[in-house]
């Protein structure tokens, strides 16, 4: 077991890697128009072509995961009967929440309710401002913003998981995929797929950071003149990277977990003083009727393509949200599967979708409720988005409530903690992806490889920022890329999802460490095998 203790570089995986981001920071820096271009064939082609399937593979994730909840097969323990699990409930519920949407939320908690109800798309022929544009705003951001995103997530933990910890193969996402391929998985089939969602997590969390650095620019501005742009947004994306990459090199137990834990604190305070201090009583009626609706219209909205009209709607908004949950999906599945051991997969979907996403639904709830509520008493939120971009939303609208400087202050402070918390652990499970320990969930990847990855996301985004967004707006330019990242992934998930269902249904057959005397999985795979 000692070679297990030393993480080499994964040279299949590091040399492909580099040379494409390196290739494409250059080719941002030189040839910013050719850049552009070739992200929007990409988006473009991906949605034309395959929208159709970014929708529903999105119901599917979510049907495995409630089968896999509420079946029999929700008692499996992940590790055998004897395993003990790493975190206790609330670390692991934190860090699940902030490793998931815990940036989206705090961009988008105000800004799309918001745009939804008073820029509805024209092709629905819904009057903007009214009822019904309201219903249809907070569906369709619940529907962004819930049980879809995390089932996506989920669905991926869940089969990196069970094959790691039960079927006792490597700590890889390509593990996924062994019913299909066999030993392959450890040669050059595990190599191409561990490369392409490589190539997609670096793209989302340069999405990320990019929509996060422009909200912090803003607020930056907005409470002490700080004048946002450019060069401001390259200091706080190198303060962001240099904080991550110190957090990510000293390891879960200490810099993911202590992030997490007060982050997670910080939403929940944040959360109780918009609903003490906001319309409370409009809050709850209006999330009570916008739950029903989400329910009610939830097969009609998650399958809208405008293929009639040919609404350009569905690429900017669902698909682009698909786009960017699948690119984070089978890394989070894999950061998610390390934290895991120990659990049962009823656990697991719980902790990791069902709890996360009706948090996510009661954040949109009470912060779109009340910015909406503001918006029809003349608050002028709306107004502010337009004139100076939706990273301006949040403090328009925190300007309402008491404390706003210092409300603003403590938001800014959420944002950078989330952005760090996310790429934290995106970073850790980059650099795990990339070294030769990939058959041990509990090696840390040496600290050089977490810098180099950490700088190449961070270039990433910048390069998108400012290169891209000269020809479209800076968060269109992160909506692009996220498409751009996620497209190769499509295919990849709908594809590890079944074949992880598949290992799990026939347990008999797979899990050897639950069915030792019936698994026919070759001891080559087992961890630590010789």
């Amino acid at each position: 077991m000692e070679k297990l203790k030393k993480a080499d570089l994964r040279m299949s995986i590091f040399i492909p890697m580099s040379l494409i981001f390196i290739l494409a920071i250059v080719t941002g820096i030189v040839a910013p128009e050719a850049f552009y271009h070739a992200e929007n064939k990409i988006a473009e082609f991906a949605f034309l072509n395959f929208g159709w399937l970014f929708q529903i593979s999105g119901n599917i994730f979510l049907f495995m995961c409630l089968y896999l909840t509420f079946s029999k097969y929700g008692d499996i323990k992940l590790g055998g009967k004897d395993a003990e699990p790493e975190l206790s409930y609330w670390n692991w519920f934190a860090i699940s929440l902030c490793a998931g949407i815990g940036t989206g939320i705090l961009f988008w908690g105000v800004v799309e309710p918001l745009t939804h109800m008073y820029a509805p798309p024209e092709v629905l022929g819904i009057q903007p401002g009214s009822e019904a544009a309201a219903m249809f705003s907070m569906t369709q951001t619940l529907i962004h913003w819930t049980y879809i995103p995390y089932a996506m997530y989920a669905i991926a933990g869940a089969g990196i998981a069970y094959a790691v910890y039960n079927v006792k193969l490597p700590f890889q996402v390509s593990s996924m995929l062994y019913p299909l391929f066999g030993k392959k998985i450890k040669g050059a089939v595990g190599a191409v797929v561990d490369n392409i969602c490589l190539f997609a997590i670096a793209g989302g969390v340069a999405a990320i950071l990019g929509v996060g650095t422009m909200q912090i620019g803003s607020g930056l501005n907005i409470l002490w003149g700080i004048e946002t742009g450019k060069g401001l947004w390259i200091i706080i994306v190198a303060i962001i990277v240099a904080t991550y990459i110190i957090s990510s090199y000293t390891g879960l137990q200490r810099g993911i977990r202590w992030l997490s834990d007060n982050n997670a604190k910080l939403f929940l305070l944040m959360l109780a003083f918009i609903f003490i201090f906001g319309p409370t009583r409009f809050i709850l009626n209006f999330g009570t009727q916008a739950t029903g609706h989400f329910l009610q219209n939830f097969f009609e909205r998650t399958h809208f393509l405008s293929p009639v009209d040919g609404s350009p709607w569905p690429r900017w908004w669902p698909i682009y949200y698909w786009a960017i949950w699948l690119a984070y999906a089978p890394l989070s599945g894999m950061f998610f599967a390390r934290i895991s051991k120990g659990r049962t997969i009823r656990q697991f979907m719980m902790v990791n979708l069902i709890l996360p996403a009706t948090f996510g639904l009661i954040w949109f709830s009470v912060f779109g409720g009340a910015a909406i509520h503001l918006q029809m008493n003349g608050a002028g939120i709306f107004e502010a988005m337009q004139a100076g971009g939706n990273e301006v939303a949040v403090f328009s609208f925190l300007k309402n409530f008491p404390l706003s400087g210092f409300t603003s202050a403590i938001y800014i402070i959420a944002i950078y903690v989330s952005i760090v918390t996310l790429a934290d652990s995106m970073t850790s499970t980059i650099s795990s992806l990339s070294t030769t320990a990939y058959d041990s969930a509990e090696v840390e990847p040496p600290g050089a490889i977490k810098i180099f990855w950490g700088i190449v996301m961070s270039s990433l985004a910048i390069i998108n920022l400012i290169c891209a967004g000269g020809k479209i707006s800076g968060i269109d330019a992160t909506k692009q890329i996220s498409t751009v990242a996620g497209f190769p992934i499509l295919f990849l998930m709908v594809l590890m999802a079944f074949t992880s269902m598949y290992m799990i249904v026939k347990q008999e057959k797979y899990d050897v460490a639950s069915c030792p005397e019936t698994a026919e999985v070759e001891k080559d795979f087992a961890v630590g095998a010789e």
